[in-house]
């Protein structure tokens, strides 16, 4: 007993005791509908996902995965530092900027004596700090042969994002120190809009026609000014890009030859149809459902090359590999796409986490997890602390098939950017297993809000959400009870009272100087 102290003290130092720490695999997506993973049972059967479904199978999958704040660049702070966006401060796409300096969970495992990596998207503005390599897209990054960044310089790569990104992947595997445990954060772009699939996959579901959602359809005008003043419906937001109806960029001549081969005559089609309300509605989700499930195809082809690669090198037992989306997305439902809203297919996302050292398989859990609890499993499973300042909880007890007695029962979102794009209103409510209480306010410079107005939802009567009952007698006591525990929430998670005018996107900012010249 007495040489225990130095052997702690000497543990992160000696390469022999750093090799025996798990290795850490983040896979990530953009975009990735709960609905199109098979293996959470979506009732429409969109697409077989084998690979991430083995994820699930051989360790845990997450059915109530939330993310604090429902777009791209936020999620991302939010799974480095640990943090809400208040608290990172990133709290839209329009004008935030990642502070680098701020303390990130792959900073702490790399002074632990982890090698680490991110490639892929990045889409936080600044470069990426904390890492030993980096090979990011720049900005939104495309589909076809994407420019990227390798630790600084700009590179041009030819080929189809996903694949790309996958094999960057395994190759920097296969050339790291392996003295050292690593971080691998390996992240996607698809399934972003605009859903460019890769060319094997074009036809894959043989001009299917889809299931539609229950609410494809549904009257948005007799819901509250936010969901009726939204800009993102299938029926009026979608483009010709979307439509596939002229080419992807960065797509070259010899690849464009197959992909008008697949494309050309269906728009033909299209075009002399002449189609008009639902059925050209009908006509766009279809076209949607091809494309998004085929760019979401291409990121199982990784995944399934991936997880073979840590079997193949024996990697796979002592590699906890966790999977999931920036947010969830909506594949039709209210006649949507895109995301930004606490409703469920938004702030619901796909997770899966396994570790076969852990020894358990096939798990799932319906508890409140979130992304902002990913730092903090990372950090638990490679020994280091936590920064005092996050503010999740560590995910490994539900890959030992327990629940910690004091696991959360609510949740906080909030939602900041508008008006561009998509005329998504600003809100912020609490998340439960049955409800959601949600304030949708619009600030004004004088410090006021219009419209400013609750909604509640009650998921055990209307999966849906498509009813508001706020002002039902019946709900009054549940509206006091959630409110009581929204102003926990906020005051445990320090939420300011105000935040900045920056927040807001472009809504409180003033409006740019146009050049003279």
């Amino acid at each position: 007993m007495r040489y225990l102290v130095p052997l702690v003290a000497l543990f992160a130092a000696s390469p022999v005791r750093a090799a025996e720490k798990p290795n850490l695999v983040f896979i990530f997506t953009d975009d990735h509908a709960y609905q199109a993973l098979s293996a959470y049972g979506d009732p429409r059967k969109l697409l077989d996902t084998p690979n991430l479904d083995r994820i699930a199978k051989e360790g845990c999958r997450f059915d109530r995965a939330l993310v604090p704040n429902s777009i791209c660049g936020p999620s991302r702070a939010t799974i480095l530092t640990g943090k809400y966006s208040h608290r990172n401060g990133f709290y839209n796409n329009t004008n935030s900027r990642f502070d680098g300096t701020q303390v990130t969970f792959p900073k702490l495992l790399q002074k632990a004596g982890y090698q680490t990596a991110i490639i892929g998207k990045w889409h936080l503005i600044s470069e990426p700090t904390g890492f030993d390599h980096w090979h990011i897209l720049p900005g939104q990054g495309i589909y076809y042969n994407p420019p990227m960044i390798k630790d600084g310089q700009r590179v041009q790569h030819t080929g189809y994002t996903t694949d790309l990104i996958g094999d960057f992947s395994i190759e920097w595997i296969k050339k790291r120190d392996k003295t050292k445990p690593f971080l691998l954060m390996s992240q996607h772009k698809a399934p972003h809009r605009e859903w460019s699939p890769p060319l094997r996959h074009l036809g894959h579901d043989k001009d299917r026609k889809y299931p539609e959602p229950e609410t494809l359809f549904e009257d948005l005008s007799k819901r509250g000014p936010a969901v009726a003043e939204q800009d993102m419906t299938i029926e009026k937001t979608f483009s010709q890009l979307d439509a596939k109806l002229v080419a992807p960029p960065g797509i070259n001549a010899e690849q464009l030859k197959e992909w008008n081969a697949y494309y050309e005559p269906r728009n033909k089609a299209f075009r002399e149809a002449k189609l008009e309300g639902k059925e050209l509605t009908r006509w766009r989700y279809n076209r949607y459902m091809h494309d998004y499930l085929g760019c979401v195809k291409a990121v199982d082809d990784a995944v399934g090359k991936l997880l073979k690669f840590l079997d193949d090198e024996g990697l796979a037992k002592n590699t906890l590999v966790v999977y999931c989306s920036d947010q969830g997305f909506y594949l039709g439902e209210h006649g949507w796409f895109d995301k930004r809203w606490v409703f469920e297919e938004s702030v619901r996302t796909p997770m899966l986490a396994r570790w076969p050292a852990m020894g358990k398989a096939g798990l799932s859990t319906s508890s409140l997890v979130s992304t902002v609890d990913i730092a903090q499993t990372f950090l638990d499973a490679a020994g280091v602390p936590a920064d005092p300042e996050m503010q999740g909880k560590s995910l490994l007890p539900f890959l030992k098939g327990e629940t910690p007695k004091d696991w959360r029962k609510s949740f906080y979102y909030e939602y900041f950017e508008y008006p561009a794009p998509h005329k998504v209103m600003p809100h912020y409510g609490v998340v439960t297993d049955r409800y959601k209480l949600v304030r949708f306010y619009v600030p004004k410079p004088d410090g006021t809000n219009s419209p400013d107005y609750w909604e509640l939802y009650d998921r055990q009567a209307d999966p849906n959400e498509t009813k508001n009952v706020y002002a039902d007698p019946k709900y009054a006591e549940t509206v006091k009870e959630l409110r009581a525990e929204l102003d926990k929430l906020r005051n445990d998670l320090k939420v300011p009272a105000a935040h900045p005018k920056e927040a807001f996107g472009s809504l409180l900012m003033p409006p740019k100087k146009k050049n003279k010249e």
